[in-house]
């Protein structure tokens, strides 16, 4: 197997953004984005999709989470999509249902090259930590727009809003990590067209 990793930087007026993923990882995580609850999140993530990864944010936390949050997810859809690279052997789709405490959540995921987000988790609250619950969605549409991917997260039960969010984070790792996984019967990439991009 090829290496599946990727390194990206990204510097605009508002964020600067350096990433290290590797998707054949351990779990392994070196996180600093200047929101604790959002790194708690891409520590869970990371650790239960097996994946690696070393990223440092400097945002204007000045103004809001929003700009931090959102381009950390640009990045982030950019290294799934350069550590895949064409895709060969991938099985492409990913589901799990994640259960936390009260709390249940689907995500579903086709690694297509098609971008969509159907996001469903209806939270209460307008933060979590320092982290506002609106800047979630624009998260994972941020991740399924620069990685091509069709992406799927609803809440099928649930109240605690950390919970829900934390649920959504897991249940999008182990997604991810299957959909990434190698299939030996697959034989190029798998799609009828022959071209998943």
């Amino acid at each position: 197997m090829n290496n599946r990793s990727a390194s990206i930087n990204r510097n605009t007026r508002e964020t600067e953004i350096s990433m290290d993923f590797d998707i054949d990882g351990s779990g392994k995580a070196q996180i600093e984005t200047g929101i604790g609850f959002f790194n708690h999140m891409l520590d869970s993530f990371t650790r239960h999709g097996f994946f690696d990864m070393k990223l440092a944010v400097k945002g204007d936390l000045y103004v809001d989470s929003h700009h931090t949050i959102e381009d950390t997810g640009i990045v982030l859809g950019q290294a799934i999509k350069q550590a895949l690279g064409d895709k060969q052997g991938i099985k492409r789709y990913g589901s799990f249902v994640l259960p936390m405490d009260e709390t249940l959540v689907l995500c579903s995921i086709d690694l297509s090259g098609r971008p969509y987000l159907a996001y469903d988790l209806d939270l209460t609250i307008d933060k979590v930590g320092y982290m506002e619950t609106e800047l979630v969605k624009e998260f994972f549409y941020a991740i399924s727009y620069s990685a091509g991917m069709n992406l799927h997260i609803k809440k099928l039960s649930g109240g605690n809003n950390h919970h829900i969010i934390e649920a959504a984070f897991k249940a999008f790792a182990k997604a991810l990590d299957e959909a990434c996984t190698v299939d030996a019967r697959i034989q190029g990439v798998l799609s009828t067209k022959g071209s998943i991009d």
